[in-house]
């Protein structure tokens, strides 16, 4: 079964070379890559354009967002599995083989893997990330992570289309596959790649931004308890209290930044209905 490799983009100049120069030394050869770009206005789309790596399809659209980028790639894929990953992974060599070995073998649909390590561990603001989402040191995930999850690393063609794909949407879009089919992805196990965490003050606002620009649960109430957790008195509460735990000072600014970014998105999403792209 033939498999395709979509990444969308969106101002990755810094990173998407890595990609796909780890894609190209896998051990499974069997596979097309198709990279998106999503309206960049970075050197992403000259960098792509001047690459000399076989296998890759490059397209374009207008700033619509991950979910819409995905969905644009799947229309151009000529796989019988899709392989969604971001511009700012890495992967083992064995990555897509043992991604995709539940679903050749037939046990599974759509798979995930809970191989996902820190690539800038070393890195300050890494670290204070992993710490504020309360996953395990070096992992991108929390200890004790389920076996199915609702984001979808590979899933088979005829599955995707037969709900037409993501819900465009921005913060949360990559999770709208698994509501639609009414399943969520198995794990696959060895399937090990590495993910950057934001690794300076501008990435962690910018990203805290667009996560705080998106819709909350419980509506008014859910906009009024988000804006008190990020609120000034509550950051510097946790910040002091996590540096101190963590013995790690730094954490206390990056708390500062990091919730001070939620509040704007926050405010601007109430004000423009604007979300997160």
């Amino acid at each position: 079964m033939k498999i395709s490799v979509i990444i969308p983009t969106y101002n990755e100049e810094s990173v998407i070379l890595e990609c796909l120069k780890s894609l190209e030394k896998q051990s499974l050869k069997n596979f097309e890559v198709i990279v998106v770009d999503d309206g960049s206005t970075d050197k992403t789309l000259e960098k792509l354009k001047n690459l000399k790596i076989s296998k890759i399809k490059i397209l374009q659209q207008e700033h619509k967002g991950p979910g819409a980028g995905r969905n644009l790639g799947a229309k151009h894929a000529g796989g019988d599995i899709l392989v969604f990953v971001d511009a700012d992974m890495t992967f083992d060599r064995n990555f897509l083989k043992m991604l995709v070995k539940p679903i050749l073998s037939g046990k599974s649909k759509g798979t995930f893997s809970k191989d996902e390590y820190v690539s800038n561990w070393r890195n300050v603001w890494s670290r204070c990330w992993n710490i504020n989402e309360g996953w395990e040191q070096k992992e991108r995930h929390p200890k004790n992570y389920p076996d199915r999850q609702p984001v979808f690393r590979a899933i088979l063609r005829t599955e995707f289309d037969k709900v037409g794909g993501f819900t465009p949407g921005g913060y949360d879009d990559d999770w709208s596959l698994s509501k639609k089919l009414g399943y969520m992805a198995d794990v696959a196990p060895k399937s090990i790649f590495y993910h950057k965490n934001p690794e300076s003050l501008h990435e962690i606002f910018k990203h805290a931004q667009w996560v705080g620009k998106r819709r909350y649960k419980l509506y008014v109430l859910g906009y009024v308890i988000a804006l008190i957790r990020s609120s000034l008195p509550v950051s510097i509460v946790f910040g002091i209290l996590h540096s101190t735990h963590y013995m790690l000072p730094a954490f206390l600014i990056f708390k500062l930044v990091y919730d001070f970014g939620v509040f704007a998105g926050i405010l601007k999403y109430i004000f423009t209905k604007r979300g997160s792209k």
